[in-house]
């Protein structure tokens, strides 16, 4: 399975960013996302930084993370996972998370 990490950035110059996340450093390419500054948070693919992400967006995905390594590990999510699953979200919701127009009559 291929997943993108949330890193965020600690330095950058003109074509590629150190980012820190998870645990780990990494150089990575932004010549996909052009121009980061420290502290601009990234989705890194292979090494690569694939899109720019908020820090609620990053947090979203550590969580999802999170909750994969430990269901991975055999441990049973409790509670509330601290965000809205998209299989849980409206059509328009689905639709602004991808920056795609909602179909008409799927605005709720």
């Amino acid at each position: 399975m291929c997943v993108g990490l949330p890193m965020q950035v600690r330095a950058a110059d003109a074509a590629w960013a150190e980012v820190e996340g998870r645990g780990e450093w990494r150089r990575v390419r932004t010549a996909l996302v052009g121009a980061v500054a420290a502290g601009d948070w990234l989705l890194v693919h292979l090494d690569s930084a694939v899109e720019r992400l908020t820090a609620a967006r990053a947090a979203e995905i550590d969580a999802a993370l999170d909750l994969l390594q430990a269901a991975l590990g055999g441990v049973l999510p409790s509670g509330d996972a601290g965000f809205e699953l998209p299989s849980a979200q409206s059509a328009a919701a689905l639709a602004r998370l991808t920056g795609q127009s909602p179909a008409s009559g799927d605005e709720r």
